[in-house]
């Protein structure tokens, strides 16, 4: 069974960073898509930024140039680095992962999330 947890979120003020984690464990995927997505209260799961494999990436335009994603794929782990934070970043923020080649951030691609990590950014 796969599991995904994140960690990093926390509070910070605007214009500020911080580095989100995710350990991904118990999938054995060859080739796969993970990515990085966003709720805030009140409104729907936004992707933020994916990437796949073969080092795809995309990004929400949102997010272009301030967040960047990567893996290291020993530590089986995920991050997102945001920088340049916004209260508007503000949200619970999920990793998940599919065991694809598609690199999208369309939350019904996945079907497989972690609980989430809170950041807060405020002015």
């Amino acid at each position: 069974q796969v599991r995904l947890e994140e960690s990093g979120g926390g509070s910070v003020q605007a214009g500020g960073s911080l580095k989100l984690s995710c350990v991904v464990s118990g999938y054995t995927y060859k080739t796969y898509s993970m990515a990085w997505f966003r709720q805030a209260p009140g409104k729907e799961r936004e992707g933020v930024v994916g990437i796949s494999s073969d080092g795809t990436t995309r990004y929400a335009d949102s997010v272009k140039g301030r967040f960047t994603i990567s893996k290291d794929n020993e530590k089986d782990t995920l991050y997102l680095q945001m920088n340049s934070l916004k209260p508007e970043d503000t949200a619970m923020y999920y990793c998940a992962v599919e065991d694809s080649l598609i690199c999208t951030i369309y939350p019904t691609h996945y079907d497989a999330w972690g609980m989430g990590t809170q950041v807060t950014v405020f002015s």
